[in-house]
């Protein structure tokens, strides 16, 4: 009698291995097991989707499986936004985000539909892109001193383009304004290229272009370069004096490129993720094509561009409201 419940107890034990082993199994796959889909919530064509298009081949071939690019451009990169926010949070969906999506767009829309900090994770700070200031080649205005001079002279006496609410371009110049103590008037167009155009037909005064957009203007000599809007003079512009250092002390607007997870995907994922990442960005390959585009490379992982995003937040939503921006 004690053989049999002996040979039994063995069976039923193997039985419920076997039950086990399915799950063990699944418990250790790898991930990432299938393509994963990088959005991006902008056209196709921008530095946006040409940095996520860099990033995604990097990172395919780290970890073995395809990362396709999936464009959903719409209102300031919102309607893209949103659908990562309500993604599967299983690492198989990440996006591009932008200082637009992801600090300043809660400032200028209401009914969002997503919560910037609360509904992603961000994952890597791939670079950041500073602007320069440009007015049009034959201006009379040489310096940001005579700009300054003339605002003061007539407040809003002065208009500069932006590609928008939330763009760069408005935010380098509501900082200006916030800085300075000065009033320029703002015309939005639907993108920069619109807004370079006027300026240099004269229509405009001065535009707060991103850098790899302006240069082929500036060396073809058909806009001047006045000041840039990092802390630091930049490789690409050598002689064009950050804005800090012409008077405009603490002035600096960068906006960035950066990859977020939905909230909720699974923390060794998102550590793999930010690793792999970073890995690539620090290629010397993949910085030299970044720095084409204008993206200086940062590589920076979860809790520091964590850190990075909150702040981002903070400093411009104070910049916004004190403008007198109202949300729509």
């Amino acid at each position: 009698m004690k053989r049999l419940n002996s040979v039994a107890a063995t069976a039923a034990l193997a039985m419920a291995a076997a039950c086990l082993v399915p799950v063990m199994v699944h418990a250790a796959d790898p991930w990432p097991t299938k393509p994963i889909k990088y959005v991006v919530p902008f056209s196709p064509g921008g530095v946006s989707d040409a940095t996520a298009r860099i990033v995604a081949e990097g990172l395919s071939q780290r970890l073995g499986q395809p990362v396709v690019i999936d464009n959903k451009p719409g209102v300031s990169g919102i309607l893209g936004t949103q659908a990562v926010a309500r993604a599967e949070p299983d690492g198989y969906t990440i996006m591009g985000g932008t200082i637009t999506t992801h600090a300043v767009n809660p400032f200028f829309y209401k009914k969002l539909g997503y919560d910037p900090v609360k509904d992603f994770i961000p994952v890597n700070l791939v670079g950041t892109v500073s602007n320069v200031l440009v007015v049009a080649n034959d201006s009379k205005y040489q310096s940001v001193d005579q700009i300054i001079a003339a605002l003061k002279a007539k407040p809003g006496g002065l208009t500069f383009g932006t590609a928008g609410p939330g763009s760069s371009q408005q935010l380098s110049g509501q900082l200006f304004q916030s800085i300075t103590g000065t009033q320029l008037q703002q015309i939005s167009y639907k993108g920069g290229a619109a807004a370079m155009t006027d300026l240099i037909g004269g229509q405009i005064d001065l535009v707060f272009e991103t850098v790899a957009a302006a240069k082929p203007m500036l060396d073809g000599k058909r806009v001047r370069a006045l000041g840039v809007t990092s802390t630091h003079v930049l490789p690409s512009l050598p002689d064009v004096k950050p804005l800090a250092e012409q008077g405009i002390k603490g002035f600096e607007m960068q906006s960035w490129q950066g990859v977020f997870a939905p909230a909720g995907t699974p923390r060794p994922i998102v550590d793999k993720l930010g690793k792999e990442i970073a890995a690539v960005v620090a290629s010397p390959a993949v910085q030299q094509r970044l720095r084409t585009l204008g993206v200086e490379p940062e590589g920076k992982t979860t809790e520091a561009f964590s850190t990075f995003q909150r702040a981002e937040v903070s400093k411009w939503g104070k910049v916004i409201q004190a403008a007198g921006v109202v949300p729509e």
